[in-house]
Order: structure tokens, then sequence, then C-alpha cells
């Protein structure tokens, strides 16, 4: 019986201790260059997010994923499906600048301009403004349940609800037009898929930003656990100086800490109390530091009060702390910004020189031929024009690849901006040469720009000579 009882609370204490609940996090405000900078971040990238929508170009949208239609609008440019590899090179060279920003500086991105950061400072920033700094904060949610918490809860939670409603309502308005959209859900006609997704991303945000906060960054963010394999020995990181901060102790102001033997730090937590992962950068570099630089300005705060110089806790190398020469191009950054100026080249060379028009040439694929008697043997296509420019333009068709061959249809297409014409052809060939497959192309003319042509091969058809 006994071992049976205590076979079950060391289950009880495994279960406990991998699924023990989070203690929540209260981030203390600080002032500093880092922290004014990451509110310029804030500022700046959530201004963009929810203004860009608005923005208009030649009459429509300027930055719209116009999915139904299968368009890109992204200011000037249109990208189509076919377009499909300048998103593949984009999403390429997100990573591959990523990985090099990381090599470089660690976890920069993360500290000032990912989503989850820019989101999450919007949120503590409504917190803070309803239920006051981190002391008032940690009392009243240790106080009971009177009027002022009730009302004070209730204004925090309807604000963020209302933020994260707004910006999923702003994130939809990047794939339909938003003033549609804003329109639609004044007066409640807009349809349930519209009403989904608007729902469903403001719920994400008010999960990510309000409830779970530095719990994405620590446990569900994937890129946390990759980063150490492209951290090297010179990647700038946020390090405490062990060398000048230890041993800690507590001291007056202006005292020397070498008469007490002590360190530099004078162990007042403010670098654990600002952290908004709760971390105590002092322990090492730690995988849930998403390098805000938070504690730096808490940190220099208090070395200027004490008349100590700055920089116990900095942004510097594992060489640098060492007293070791810092190397900026090294093997690992060469070859990420090789492979980065590579892409970004190519990326750039291809919209240059990226065709605005396209030819899509498709054969019918009921019948191989038809024997038409003495014009010959026809073959029928399907050919579908792209315009890619804003302005309407004429197109001129034509055929080549085989003697006595005749186009029949329209040879001149108009298509209108940004638009698609579809219009079927005939071409006839004599039966003398219209024998088994023979490659022939189609090539499109621009009446209005003689400057722009393009071709497409296609295959004619006929009846194979050892059967004739």
């Amino acid at each position: 019986m006994g071992t049976k009882q205590g076979s079950k609370s060391v289950r009880q204490y495994e279960y406990g201790k991998l699924y023990r609940s989070e203690d929540k996090i209260y981030p203390r405000e600080i002032n500093g260059r880092f922290q004014r900078l990451r509110r310029l971040a804030v500022f700046v990238l959530l201004g963009l997010f929810y203004a860009v929508p608005w923005l208009t170009w030649n009459g429509r949208q300027a930055v719209l994923f116009d999915l139904p239609a299968r368009k890109f609008h992204i200011f000037s440019l249109t990208l189509w499906p076919q377009d499909f590899v300048y998103l593949a090179l984009l999403l390429i060279i997100l990573a591959v600048s990523l990985f090099f920003f990381t090599a470089l500086a660690g976890r920069l991105w993360c500290g000032f301009a990912c989503p989850q950061t820019v989101w999450t400072e919007a949120f503590v920033w409504i917190e803070q403004a309803i239920e006051g700094n981190r002391s008032q904060r940690m009392k009243l949610d240790k106080r009971p349940w009177t009027l002022d918490k009730i009302w004070r809860k209730t204004a925090k939670q309807f604000l963020w609800v209302l933020l994260a409603l707004f910006t999923g309502f702003a994130f939809v308005g990047y794939f339909v037009d938003i003033r549609e959209l804003a329109v639609h859900l004044a007066t409640f006609t807009a349809g349930p898929w519209e009403w989904f997704w608007v729902l469903f991303y403001g719920f994400a945000t008010y999960g990510n930003a309000g409830f779970m906060r530095e719990q994405v960054c620590k446990y569900m963010c994937p890129y946390a656990r990759f980063q150490s394999a492209m951290f090297d020995k010179d990647t700038l990181i946020i390090t405490y100086d062990e060398q000048r901060g230890e041993p800690r102790g507590a001291r007056r102001r202006g005292s020397d800490p070498a008469l007490k033997g002590l360190g530099d730090c004078i162990d007042c937590t403010l670098c654990v109390q600002v952290c908004p992962t709760g971390i105590d950068i002092r322990k090492g570099l730690q995988y849930e530091c998403i390098a805000c630089a938070a504690c730096i300005d808490a940190c220099d705060s208090v070395m200027d009060k004490m008349e100590y110089p700055r920089g116990l806790i900095r942004y510097s190398t594992e060489h640098s702390l060492h007293n070791e020469p810092y190397r900026l191009w090294r093997p690992r950054t060469l070859v990420y910004s090789g492979i980065l100026m590579l892409l970004v080249t190519g990326m750039v060379s291809l919209l240059v020189f990226r065709p605005p028009v396209i030819l899509d040439v498709i054969r019918d694929r009921n019948a191989l031929y038809r024997d038409i008697g003495r014009d010959g043997i026809e073959n029928s296509y399907t050919v579908r024009v792209v315009n890619k420019r804003n302005q309407a333009q004429s197109y001129r068709l034509s055929v080549t690849g085989m003697s006595g061959l005749q186009l029949r249809g329209d040879t001149l297409i108009d298509v209108a901006g940004e638009s698609v014409q579809t219009v079927p052809v005939s071409l006839v060939a004599p039966h003398a040469v219209a024998v088994g497959g023979n490659r022939i192309e189609f090539r499109l003319d621009s009446v209005d720009d003689p400057g722009i042509s393009v071709t497409e091969e296609s295959r004619f058809r006929g009846p194979n000579e050892d059967t004739r």
C-alpha cells in the first residue's frame, strides 16, 4: 500500500512539473535609447500595417492581394499566377536576410520588428495606461474584486478586443477592398467568410499578444530553438560582463566597490524586472532572450545613478568580452551576404525585364487534327493573352514553322488593362507538309508598342506518313 501511494505521488509530481502553468510576468517600464528605438519601430510598423490598405494607386487600392481575380497589386506592380517565382524568391530572400542579420546581431528581428513583439507592446501599453505601473498591476491582481478592479479589467479587455478586431479588419483589408469591407461590416451586410476571417485574425491577435505574450516566444516560435545554429563568437548579442559585475552586492551611491570586494552589479534585479520574457541575463545567454535591450537601458540607468561607467550589460560579442578582435566579415557572413546579393540581384533583374504580356497557347485536345479536304489539315487552338499593363493594348497574332501554314481567326486581339483575353483560332496546312508532329511558333506583337513581342511554341498534328 505504501509503495502504491509513493508511486502515485511521484507520478503526480512529475505531471505537475511537466504541465506547470507559467507565472504571469509584469514587465517594468523603463526609458532609454533602445526603448525609444523600440517605440519608434512599433509606431512605424503598426502605422504602416493599418494605413497601407487605405492607400490608392491609379484608382484602385495600392496594395491588394485579390485572390478571386488571381492578381496581386503592389502599387504599380501587378503579379499574376504565372509570376509565382517572384513570391518564391521573396520568401527565400526574407529567410536568408533573417539568417544574415542573426549571424551579425543575434535576435535583433525578435526584439524590434517581429509582429509578436510589436503587437504585444501595443497590448502592454494599454494595460499600463489603465492598470498602472508594475507594482500597481501586481497589487491590483492580488486585490479582491472591487468596483475599481472590475472597471479597470473590463476597460482593458474592451480596448484589447477593439484593437484585436481592428487588426483582423485591417488584415482582411489586404485581400478585399477595405473600403467596401468597412461598409459591409458597419451595415452588417458582410458575407460569412469576411466575418469569419476578421474574427479569426482578431482572436489570433488577442490570444498571441494579449493572453500568451512571452510564451509564444519561449515555447511556440521555432526561431528561438534554432537560432543558436547561426550564432558564433563574433555574433553581436546582449551580454552581462561577469568579470566586471561579480561578486554582486548592495552599496551606497558613489562608493568604490573594490574596497568592499564587490563588482559593479548592485543586485537590484532591475534587469530582470524589465525583461518581457522574465529571464535573468546575468545567468548568460538564454534562448528566451529576444534582444529587446530593455535590460541594457535599465542597467545603464542604475550605473548612471551609482556614478559607474555604462556597459555592464551591453551589446557585445564573446570575442570582445575576452579582449579578442572582432571579425565582421567571416565565412558565415560572407556566404549569407553573397547568397543574399545574388538573390536580390536576380529578383530585381527579373522584375525589370519582366514581359508586360503573357501568351498561352492550348491545343484542342478533343481532336488531334481534322482533314478538311482540299484545304488540307486543320488544328484548333485556344490563345490566351494576359495584358499586365494598366492601359489597354492591341496585339497582332502570327504563326511560323511550316510552309503554307494559314492562320484563321482573329489575328488582331484587343485586351483591356490588367485583363485576360481568350480567342479561338485554327491553323490549316497543306496535306504535303501536315505529316506527324510539326513544331510551330506563335508570335504576339504589340501594335501600340513595337518593341513588345512574345513567342510560344506549340505542335501541329497531322496523319502519320506511313498510314497515308
